[in-house]
């Protein structure tokens, strides 16, 4: 049993949200990494990643109705003011990343002129015309914005460990399931 309280975390659907996206996400890129560094496998990965893909879209569309209905817990003190500000510019970030990177690659295979299939038979439609020049510039994109969410993702998981491991003041426990706050300041219980 936990002893932090459900007020200093955010809902339980928001943390399977977060969590079910983490996953897929890192799924994604790894398969996507792996993708187009292979040639025997490439056709199963990319419908893996495509599919991965749309999942990502899909879910980060409920995630942001989630978010605008479901105010998250406040901050812990530790966060000053500046801090916050960059805690607010990388959940804006990452919301964004993750809702224009599965169109991007959405719109770069309609631009290649592929089709755009689910599990194995779900058909989408295209939105965007079959292009050349276009497909090049989406696939640039779409490669530029994986670098820059495994950059945004890397800031924080940075943050979280930062505070988890060095401030204590129990940050992680907003998003996790289980975990007790971690004491901290004078009174917490270590030895000296």
């Amino acid at each position: 049993m936990s002893d932090v309280p459900e007020t200093s975390r955010y809902t339980r659907l928001t943390r399977v949200i977060h969590w079910v996206t983490a996953i897929l996400v890192f799924c994604a890129l790894f398969i996507g990494f792996v993708m187009v560094n292979s040639v025997s496998r490439y056709a199963e990965l990319v419908v893996v990643h495509k599919t991965l893909g749309v999942t990502i879209l899909a879910v980060m569309l409920v995630r942001v109705v989630n978010r605008l209905t479901h105010r998250g817990p406040a901050l812990p003190p530790t966060v000053g003011a500046l801090e916050r500000k960059f805690v607010a510019l990388s959940e804006v970030s990452l919301y964004a990343f993750l809702l224009i990177q599965p169109l991007l690659g959405w719109a770069m295979v309609s631009a290649g002129g592929g089709p755009v299939v689910l599990f194995g038979s779900v058909r989408l439609p295209r939105i965007a015309p079959f292009d050349a020049e276009l497909f090049w510039v989406l696939r640039q994109a779409h490669s530029a914005v994986a670098y820059a969410l495994m950059a945004a993702i890397a800031a924080h998981i940075s943050a979280v460990v930062l505070h988890t491991v060095t401030l204590h003041d129990g940050m992680i426990t907003r998003m996790t399931f289980g975990l007790s706050r971690t004491r901290s300041g004078p009174n917490d219980g270590r030895s000296a």
